[in-house]
């Protein structure tokens, strides 16, 4: 390895502590890099120019490579370069005001309202393991929220009588999600008859339990949702995100505002509920297509 390389990720271990795959990701597209220019008998890694660098990142867009690889090179040049400017070793850093290309905004993935009862359908509940399954997908799309966020519930964090949960990542960001009557009514019902079949410790918090009666792991709650929906037979690719996408895309389609999706979603920025927005418009065009006479 280059040793002003090996200097660079002892940098990244010792002074920044990133972690072991963060540090292997940047050297290894430093030696990509090194690689191209020695392949290429261009100049020494320390002797680069911002056009050259500009050359390199369209021969990896040439191969292929994605926007997200190709941002994780420029981040991976750009903190070598600071590194190389800041230890002296180069007078000046070419990766300066150096543009990372715009991420290709994906529309998400979601399931439509017949699809969603079909899904929610299929837990069996004249068991408790049915009744605390369905519990758990009825309040992932009426409530939106993460598969961290569910299995992190506590007791204490269900207001049955008004209807809504309380999610929080920490004592001061606490985040109030209403939910609807149907989810109500199962939380009901598992609370009050079928979480004592899963708890051995009255000390436990924890709103779902496993069969060892500890906190449902995110593992767990995978393995539940993958078997459901291979019972269900719907033909897409369906993940606990699925749900909190639907939630979302619904709510639009129903004249919800995005400022209330913003905050149910507990996005700090809009930019990140707006996503949603383009499945709405995509369905809109849809209709318009089939409508109208001239489309």
């Amino acid at each position: 390895m280059n040793s002003n390389i090996f200097g660079f990720a002892n940098y990244l271990e010792s002074e920044k502590e990133l972690s072991t795959n963060t540090i292997e990701c940047y050297i290894r597209d430093l030696k990509q890099f090194t690689n191209y220019l020695e392949d290429n008998n261009l100049a020494d890694i320390l002797n680069v120019s911002k056009t050259l660098i500009l050359t390199y990142l369209m021969h990896l867009q040439k191969q292929g490579k994605s926007i997200s690889t190709v941002s994780r090179n420029i981040a991976s040049l750009r903190s070598f370069y600071q590194y190389m400017l800041n230890e002296g070793v180069i007078s000046k850093d070419p990766t300066i005001n150096l543009q990372s290309p715009k991420q290709e905004k994906k529309v998400p993935n979601i399931l439509t309202p017949n699809e969603i009862e079909i899904l929610l359908d299929q837990p069996d509940i004249n068991t408790s393991k049915g009744i605390r399954d369905k519990s758990m997908l009825e309040l992932l799309y009426a409530a939106g929220i993460r598969v961290s966020e569910l299995i992190s519930l506590k007791v204490s964090d269900v207001n049955l009588d008004l209807g809504y949960i309380c999610c929080s990542k920490s004592n001061s960001n606490e985040r109030v999600v209403p939910i609807g009557k149907i989810a109500v009514e199962i939380l009901t019902i598992y609370i009050n008859d079928h979480r004592d079949k899963f708890l051995k410790d009255n000390n436990e918090e924890s709103l779902f339990l496993n069969y060892h009666g500890k906190k449902l792991t995110r593992q767990g709650f995978w393995k539940i949702i993958k078997s459901y929906t291979k019972k269900a037979n719907i033909d897409k690719t369906i993940t606990p995100h699925t749900l909190r996408h639907s939630f979302a895309v619904h709510l639009l389609q129903n004249g919800a505002d995005l400022r209330s999706v913003q905050e149910m979603l507990g996005h700090s920025d809009i930019s990140t509920t707006q996503i949603y927005t383009l499945v709405t418009k995509n369905r809109i065009k849809e209709v318009y297509k089939k409508a109208h006479p001239r489309a």
